[in-house]
């Protein structure tokens, strides 16, 4: 399962930084994950202050 990242999101850009495959990118008011690229690996969750990156 892909990840996909909650509301919660405070647009810091940790993640993104983390993506092993470039699948994160700044949406409009939060990070978004492109889920078709996402390899569900959890790294994007682990730098996450807030926790926003969830497993869907």
């Amino acid at each position: 399962m892909a990840y996909k990242i909650s509301d919660d999101c405070i647009s810091c850009g940790a993640c993104a930084g983390e993506c092993p495959v470039g699948a994160i990118a700044e949406g409009d008011g939060k990070y978004e994950i492109d889920a078709d690229a996402c390899l569900s690996c959890g790294a994007c969750a682990g730098v996450c202050p807030v926790g926003a990156p969830v497993e869907e």
